[in-house]
């Protein structure tokens, strides 16, 4: 079965450039277009893609407020890649905090975008770590109540929780914590369930956002 994606972008320019590169790709099939984020949940509810490839910026309803309804409103929701022209872009923080499950720049390479799909289509966070931690300074420090849930959730962790979660803020992935540590890479998936499960983290990014926005792990 080939891997899915729908595409959401206000530029019609945008859109085919974005087919065209993954289509190109054997294993990858477009199965649907939007112009907006207002007409995202019933194309999901419809085509079920695997991937949805999101503008940030759209007229009717961003990409922030489509990533969290349909994260809210679709059982077994797709993964979400925003896609954005700047990476220091407040909207860009905006639908990581939503839950989308990371973000590619519309400049990307054609190889990075199939990277991109690819990865998150098989559960892992697109996650730029120097980016992240850029956005966390310039838009993560005002959350109020979130922020003091976050850091009522980071106090929960163990010690070697702690750590992991510190690593997975690096950017680093399962072996390379696994190897930092010395220990194994199934013992590491296991506190990496505890973590996302204590944080109530969908992904990966989306817990090392708690951690930038509980003062857990600092941006600078």
């Amino acid at each position: 079965m080939p891997l899915t994606v729908l595409l959401v972008d206000d530029e019609p320019l945008v859109r085919a450039g974005l087919r065209a590169v993954l289509e190109s790709q054997p294993d990858i099939e477009v199965v649907g277009e939007a112009a907006d984020g207002a007409a995202v949940i019933p194309l999901v509810r419809q085509l079920r893609p695997d991937v949805v490839a999101m503008d940030v910026r759209m007229p009717l309803m961003d990409g922030i407020e489509a990533t969290r309804a349909v994260l809210r409103t679709v059982p077994d929701p797709p993964k979400i890649v925003v896609v954005t022209t700047f990476e220091n872009d407040e909207y860009v923080y905006g639908a990581l905090r939503a839950g989308a499950d990371g973000f590619l720049l519309k400049r990307a390479r054609p190889a990075e975008i199939v990277h991109a799909v690819r990865l998150v289509a098989e559960g892992d966070s697109l996650l730029f770590p120097s980016a992240v931690r850029k956005l966390a300074a310039s838009y993560g420090e005002d959350h109020g109540e979130a922020a003091g849930r976050a850091a009522s959730a980071c106090a929960a962790l163990t010690e070697r929780e702690g750590e992991v979660l510190r690593l997975m803020a690096r950017g680093l992935s399962n072996a390379e914590i696994a190897a930092h540590l010395v220990v194994g890479t199934e013992t590491v998936k296991s506190h990496v369930s505890a973590v996302l499960a204590k944080l109530g983290a969908r992904d990966r990014t989306q817990a090392v956002i708690t951690a930038y926005e509980s003062g857990f792990v600092s941006p600078g």
